[in-house]
């Protein structure tokens, strides 16, 4: 016999039934094929709370421990699956408590929905208890905001949220809901939303800006590609391998567009930016094309934009035209999704080999090998280093792991030394630069896709600012794996006080407690390590386990990440110590 729920469910998109707002709100969630969302109960949103623990066979509920990790949960769901992460709360501070996973989501572009809890519509504007203005505040940060006081409008105003979400450029939406609109009456019936008057999520490419990009690029001598989150967010990786392999030329990443394309293939040369490789920061000056394929010119990929590829033609390929001339003056735009810009792009291509051009990186890559690489995953010193860690995670994980950290030298040495053989696996706050990130990511991450190893690497200081997410590992049984390279400091600050300011280390060293106690507190196998000896047979033990792990590596304390470009600098001023 079918249950009271299922039949319910069943009536989601059947017919028009007359049911609460705050059902709406569950109902139209299922609707758009939500089955997880992460959040905090609290007075506002008890209406919508009070449907979920009805919907609970449909839809799994997440109770994190702090809104924050209710957002970056959603960010961290939303980034391995290409799917909408959800996040609500209530009122007030619940709801700008996720304001910076809002803020992380809109500047890397990650699809969410947050929903939020408002006190009654006769309130607002009164100082209400709990009463905070979300969608001003949230409104900068946001790929669109609403609140919502009628129950009727629920449904609409949810698909629209989805259907923006989701579309063109990725985003954050935030939707406020009073609280007298949950407890209101409508007559629902749902109908996913296919478009927003005057918004066109993809231009139309323009097969005469493809044909100049391709007349630019056959005729280039020394050709240089820089990839972005762009091509995975369009799904474009075959398109992108298609035309690299084509071509020959040498291909690069941002932060966000690690894992793109495998680690290993022979026409990635590795990360640009601030904390990059040497030979595509270096080069990047050299070459006489650029093809930047969805990335937006970040300061910390180009520098001192005064002197940033100067000698080159630009070619920019980008689905936002906002991103266009607003860093980098390019010659050639094309504008417009990456899969399909560069499926028409193909065809236009000459095959090339660039071998000349391409040994030139080759030969840089050495110089970095002997004077930094070498010594950060082949250590000869006494203490453990955050690259050597990362080189065993590889070996043990064969370079099938999602890798999700924070901000600071562990997020710059892992995505330097992690092994990406899938896409998707470079999760990471790249914009924003959030510390807290990590811990909730990877929880959201490996609960979207369960059969990959999912392995947090998080520094000392930004696994506190989200510690407490330990009870969201615990409570959800998520069998994720957790690195805390643990060298005392808050690491990246130290290093430009001692590389800028004399050493003087103000207020970035770091006074621990015991991580071990604290994550077996939470019924986490956990396990300290500072040996050398010790690293192997941790790391092995860590990715065999079936079950939830805490792993302390305690590394050098005043280790540096090179190779680096200081602030305002010319990327070809990277430096190697």
């Amino acid at each position: 016999m079918k249950t009271q729920t299922e039949n319910k469910t069943q009536e989601v998109t059947s017919k028009t039934i007359r049911i609460a707002g705050s059902e709406a709100v569950v109902r139209s969630l299922i609707a758009e094929g939500v089955d997880i969302l992460y959040g905090y109960p609290g007075g506002a949103i008890m209406p919508v709370y009070d449907e979920l623990f009805k919907f609970r066979n449909e839809i799994h509920h997440v109770l994190t421990r702090h809104e924050q990790g209710a957002a970056h949960a959603a960010q961290g769901f939303a980034r391995i699956s290409g799917r909408v992460g959800v996040a609500i709360a209530t009122s007030g501070p619940g709801a700008t408590n996720l304001i910076t996973g809002i803020a992380d989501a809109q500047i890397d572009s990650t699809p969410l929905v947050c929903i939020t809890g408002q006190v009654a519509s006769h309130l607002l504007g009164s100082d209400a208890f709990q009463e905070t203005d979300i969608v001003g505040i949230s409104t900068p940060v946001t790929k669109w905001s609403c609140q919502v006081t009628k129950a009727s409008e629920i449904p609409e105003v949810l698909a629209k949220a989805f259907y923006i979400a989701k579309s063109g450029r990725p985003g954050p939406v935030l939707v406020d809901i009073t609280k007298d609109a949950q407890f209101g009456e409508l007559d629902f019936e749902y109908k996913k939303c296919t478009g927003v008057r005057s918004y066109i999520p993809i231009p139309k490419t323009n097969p005469e800006a493809v044909k100049a990009a391709a007349d630019l690029i056959n005729s280039a001598k020394k050709p240089m590609i820089i990839w972005g989150q762009g091509v995975i967010l369009g799904k474009a990786e075959n398109e992108l391998k298609a035309v690299i392999e084509k071509t020959g030329i040498p291909a690069a990443w941002t932060i966000l567009g690690a894992s793109a394309i495998p680690t290993s293939h022979p026409l990635n040369i590795g990360m640009v930016g601030m904390h990059g490789n040497y030979a595509p920061n270096k080069l990047t000056n050299e070459c006489d094309v650029l093809i930047a394929i969805g990335m937006r010119f970040d300061d910390r990929v180009t520098g001192n934009l005064s002197t940033y590829a100067k000698q080159a033609k630009i070619v920019h390929f980008d689905i936002d035209p906002a991103e266009i001339d607003k860093n980098v003056k390019t010659d050639v735009a094309v504008i417009g999704d990456s899969k399909d810009s560069l499926a028409q792009l193909l065809p236009l291509l000459d095959v090339k080999s660039h071998e000349g051009w391409l040994q030139e990186f080759k030969d840089l890559y050495d110089i970095e090998f002997d004077k930094v690489i070498k010594d950060d995953i082949y250590p000869t010193k006494e203490g453990l280093t955050m690259g050597e860690v990362l080189k065993q995670i590889n070996i043990e994980s064969k370079g099938n792991a999602a890798i999700v950290s924070d901000v600071g030298q562990h997020q710059m040495i892992a995505c330097r030394y992690s092994e990406f053989n899938l896409t998707k696996s470079n999760i990471t706050s790249g914009g924003l630069g959030t510390m807290g990130f990590a811990l909730p990511a990877a929880i959201g991450a490996k609960m979207a896709a369960p059969d990959r190893e999912v392995v947090a690497i998080i520094g000392d200081g930004g696994f506190q600012m989200n510690i407490q997410e330990l009870g969201t590992v615990f409570q959800q049984k998520v069998p994720v794996k957790i690195v805390v390279l643990n060298n005392e400091f808050l690491g990246m600050v130290r290093q430009w006080q001692q590389l800028f300011f004399d050493k003087r280390y103000a207020s970035t060293e770091m006074t621990n407690p015991d991580f071990v106690t604290i994550a077996k507190g939470y019924y986490i196998e956990a396990k300290r390590i500072s040996k050398r000896e010790e690293l192997e047979g941790a790391i092995k033990d860590m990715i065999a386990s079936k079950n939830s792990y805490f792993l302390e590596v305690c590394v050098e304390k005043e280790d540096n990440v090179f190779p680096m470009i200081p602030t305002g600098a010319s990327v070809s001023d990277i430096r190697l110590s």
